[in-house]
């Protein structure tokens, strides 16, 4: 379930794509990140990775750096690598080791022959003197030796008192970071050695690394981690690339060693906590470094690995044993159970153990613990340590509850470390009993009762009281728990608010179950500031424990208060409604003029009526003077261009009723254009041929 977490949530948001990938670092560091989490490389990424190997490999201008990374990509990619390569490869990095003047120089140059050396099987790749080169960089500090041979005459930086390593000797500056990539070097030495390295090289650099692990830092809740001073910010790394740097370096050397490193487990839980609280990494730099780190705290369950070299040597390193809880929220309404699981960092399954409560105490309190030690049953099916019912003394409220993990097999305490015990804040939730519940005026002087009336919290209310500065107001209540205990919430407040908006808020005081308070009006006309009227009541009980935390309107009260002197207090100005000020404004419809008042529809009518009059009219007339139709042109041209005449005129007359009916004047204007250039054309052409014909007429 942490693997998936992992690849849903973290890794969606890291993009590793080879293709774009800028160096071989990156290329390794995405294919290692899918190595990890268990993710198939696909054909075209492998692909890409490869011909980029291939070309580094090939060149005799890469550096060692690259070939280092090269050969380590190519240790997930499996590539093919022709013999040829291969020596040469083994030539240009045995010079390099000669040739090394800084500890990166080393550790890229001695990586790389490892490398080299475990992806082929054919080549013979050892360090004639092992030892010395061993000698030359745990023990000369920077001086050059001129007079030794090849393999010493480095001048690099090497260890400090405080465990930690320089770059070189131009670096008078020491870091963690370098110390893990020192114990990388120094490992790779040892599995390059012909002959086995004296043992007290090894003893001397355990020192070193318990050492280092002196000036571990630590955080709050207990992780652990390593960091430098930000002397040079280009050599800078910061806490997740320190620490990863040097859990590398240790799980590597605690893996080709027999020597016992000593180291407290709880120091490995710590590194475990420090890389598992980081939720969101930065980059993909730092979710590999993430992602690399938790592997290498897993790496000791099968011995370590180094490229296709397999060590099964006893492991050195504890593994640490991770607690997890589905929720740390149980609520007592629906009874929930108690679940633990118990897993590596990466989640993997653990041997048989046995997971107990021993202790249960109250959220800051010092008290004995409430409850005695009880083992949680196993479910095999969902792999969970449950605890079914909890115990009758734990009620709504905030706990610290203390587990111990026992191993079942004595030999499994010496691989993996869960702590001596782990304390997890856990909070139980429930829903609350509100009883006796009332309000009532009092007189003030006597304390007697004026009016009372019963309360329903969990229901509505629509409480009518009124009151005058003399008396009182007291409201009171009962908070119990499911278990019948007395419940202290985290807010119980009586707001009053006047029809003006001003507010006053009380905070109600409780005496174990019982919650009260009494409003005095005649030592608060002032903070009333003398406001009489309606004050609207309502009541706030609310606890991150209770389920059923309360905003209620009780009802209103009139009150009755004296005028206020002319020095009294003022209420203060109600802030603005930032939704008034800035929310969108009302629909702003604009009128021009207001319209003018029309004749009736009868008299419009009778007017239409009349302006026909004189068409009619117009018509009798034409009729009466014998208009007729001889002069229409009877040859199909000019026939045609009359009759489109008559129709533009009469499609002219037609968009003036549209204009009076639906159209405005722009769209009138606009089709009436149109049509005018048609008129002006057809109508040329008809009066042209009309005036051609009456010519031809006179001449004849």
């Amino acid at each position: 379930s942490r693997q998936e977490t992992y690849e849903n949530e973290v890794f969606g948001g890291i993009s590793f794509d080879i293709i774009d990938l800028n160096s071989l670092e990156e290329t390794y560091e995405a294919l290692r990140t899918f190595q990890i989490l268990g993710i198939e490389k696909k054909p075209d990424l492998t692909a890409t990775a490869c011909r980029s190997i291939s070309e580094t490999v090939g060149s005799s201008s890469s550096t060692a750096k690259d070939l280092f990374y090269a050969l380590k990509a190519n240790s997930i990619a499996e590539c093919k690598i022709d013999k040829k390569a291969s020596k040469g490869i083994i030539s240009r990095l045995n010079a390099a080791v000669s040739g090394a003047s800084s500890l990166l120089d080393f550790y890229y140059s001695v990586g790389g022959l490892v490398l080299i050396k475990d992806q082929s099987s054919e080549a013979d790749v050892h360090l004639a003197d092992a030892e010395g080169v061993f000698r030359s960089v745990k023990i000369y500090l920077g001086r050059l030796r001129p007079t030794i041979s090849v393999e010493l005459a480095v001048d690099v930086a090497f260890s400090q008192s405080d465990g930690r390593w320089r770059y070189s000797s131009n670096n008078p500056e020491s870091s963690a970071f370098a110390a893990g990539i020192a114990l990388e070097t120094l490992v790779g030495i040892v599995s390059l050695a012909s002959s086995e390295i004296d043992q007290s090289l090894i003893s001397t650099l355990k020192n070193d690394i318990i050492k280092l692990f002196d000036s571990i830092e630590k955080y709050d809740d207990g992780a652990l981690y390593f960091d430098d001073k930000l002397v040079d910010g280009h050599e800078y790394q910061g806490p997740l690339s320190t620490t990863s740097s040097v859990l590398r370096g240790l799980t590597a050397f605690a893996a080709v060693t027999a020597e016992n490193l000593n180291l407290p487990g709880d120091k490995m839980l710590g590194l475990a906590k420090f890389f598992l609280g980081i939720c969101v990494p930065g980059d993909a730099k730092d979710f590999f470094n993430q992602i690399d780190s938790l592997a290498c705290l897993e790496s000791n369950r099968q011995g370590f690995s180094l490229g296709n070299l397999n060590f099964t040597l006893p492991c050195r390193v504890s593994i640490p044993l991770i607690l997890s809880f589905p929720s740390t929220v149980l609520s007592l309404t629906r009874k929930d159970s108690l679940k633990v699981g118990v897993s590596t960092v990466l989640g993997s399954e653990v041997p048989s153990l046995t997971v107990k409560l021993v202790g249960a105490f109250s959220s800051g309190s010092k008290d004995a613990s409430l409850v005695e030690s009880q083992e949680l049953n196993f479910d095999k099916t969902s792999g969970l340590h449950i605890l079914n019912d909890l115990p009758k003394s734990i009620d709504v409220g905030s706990y610290t509850f203390v587990f111990e993990v026992v191993l079942h097999e004595p030999e499994h305490e010496e691989v993996y470390f869960m702590g001596s015990q782990t304390k997890v804040p856990i909070s139980v939730t429930g829903l609350i009993k509100v009883e006796n519940s009332e309000i009532a005026v009092l007189d003030s002087d006597l304390g007697s009762i004026e009016s009372q009336k019963k309360l329903d919290l969990a229901g509505k209310n629509a409480i009518s009281l009124s009151a005058n500065h003399l008396q009182k107001l007291r409201l009171s209540f009962q908070l119990t728990t499911p278990h019948g205990r007395p419940f202290k919430p985290h807010q119980a407040f009586l707001k009053l608010r006047h029809e003006s908006k001003v507010e006053h808020i009380f905070v109600v005081g409780n005496s174990g179950k019982q919650f009260e308070i009494v409003l005095n009006f005649l030592g608060l006309v002032e903070k009333f500031f003398y406001l009489s009227g309606k004050y609207d009541m309502e009541l706030t009980i609310g606890d991150a424990a209770m389920e059923n935390s309360l905003l209620v309107a009780i009802g209103h009260i009139e009150l009755d208060l004296p005028e206020a002197p002319e020095k009294a207090p003022r209420p203060p100005p109600q802030p603005v409604d930032p939704y008034s000020r800035y929310g969108p404004k009302a629909e702003i419809t604009h009128i021009f003029r207001a319209p003018e008042k029309r004749p009736p529809q009868e008299l419009s009518l009778a007017f239409l009526g009349l302006t026909i009059l004189p068409l009619l009219g117009f018509l009798i007339g034409l009729l009466r003077l014998g208009v007729n139709l001889k002069n229409f042109p009877t040859k199909p041209i000019p026939a045609t261009f009359a009759v489109l005449f008559h129709v533009g005129i009469g499609a002219v007359l037609l968009l003036y009723v549209f204009f009076w009916v639906k159209l405005d004047l722009f769209q009138t204007l606009k089709l009436l254009g149109f049509l005018g250039v048609f008129l002006v054309f057809v109508g040329h052409r008809i009066l042209s041929h009309l005036a051609a014909a009456s010519a031809k007429l006179k001449s004849a």
